[in-house]
């Protein structure tokens, strides 16, 4: 991960610097603190958590996380990995001139998204209900009721062509870029919208214990992304849902092996 994440990125940062080309680097959320998230004030609902206001929580409100959330604490090696090479460009642009501009997505998804229990879990939900296999809500009492909001890769290509067109924006500024508020989902909640698109009902066992990197709640406030490039997500779960099914289906023979 290391290897792949920081070393990876010095080597494409160098490439970039050797041929003067501008560089658009993809980050996570995951940089911000595992505690500092999970110790934000929420209610719990019938389907989900809800983020509560806290107005002396810097970069936070009910609308997400903005780019100022505090970044001290742990984050997992693989948000370390990320937010390294976020400051190895922020040096690069400030010692030589490198044009960059870093995103901070949060869940990404969307057709050709091979989904596993530990990455692309829109898609796996979708497959598991489409071939009818079991499912697991883990952690937070096994309920489902973790929320992420979720961004369609087209989305996130639309807003890349519009970054492309702004070259004034390339000097090594962060966005949050994600679903919001509007875009997020619960586990519990995404079931139920996998239920209703394939028509298929799949056992889902609950398993109570928490992993020690796991989130309760991640939402992203798009503020200064929407401000910069006029742009919002315009494909909400339903949608991601929907057209995952669609690619699913007509690709059926050649993913069921990887899916189901």
């Amino acid at each position: 991960m290391l290897d792949i994440n920081l070393a990876g990125t010095i080597n494409c940062i160098e490439a970039a610097r050797a041929r003067d080309a501008a560089f658009l680097f993809l980050s996570t959320s995951r940089v911000y603190p595992i505690t500092r998230l999970n110790d934000l004030p929420f209610e719990e609902t019938e389907t989900r958590f809800r983020w509560m206001e806290d107005p002396t929580q810097a970069g936070f409100s009910v609308s997400g996380i903005a780019e100022d959330f505090p970044l001290d604490g742990a984050r997992s090696f693989y948000g370390f990995s990320k937010l390294a090479g976020e400051q190895l460009i922020q040096e690069y642009v400030y010692s030589y001139g490198l044009k960059a501009l870093i995103n901070r997505s949060g869940v990404i998804a969307g057709p050709w998204q091979m989904g596993k229990v530990d990455q692309g879990v829109i898609t796996l939900w979708v497959a598991r209900h489409y071939f009818k296999r079991p499912l697991s809500y883990i952690g937070y009492g096994g309920t489902g009721k973790q929320v992420r909001d979720v961004l369609h890769i087209s989305d996130l290509f639309d807003l890349i062509l519009l970054q492309l067109d702004s070259p004034q924006h390339w000097n090594g500024r962060i966005y949050n870029v994600g679903g919001g508020v509007e875009g997020s989902v619960s586990l519990k909640e995404l079931t139920a919208l996998c239920v209703s698109e394939t028509g298929n009902t799949v056992p889902v066992a609950a398993v109570e214990r928490t992993s020690d990197v796991d989130l309760r709640i991640y939402q992203t406030d798009t503020s200064r992304v929407e401000a910069a490039f006029g742009w919002k997500p315009k494909r909400m779960p339903a949608q991601i849902v929907h057209d995952i099914h669609v690619w699913i289906k007509d690709n059926e023979a050649s993913l069921k092996s990887l899916l189901s």
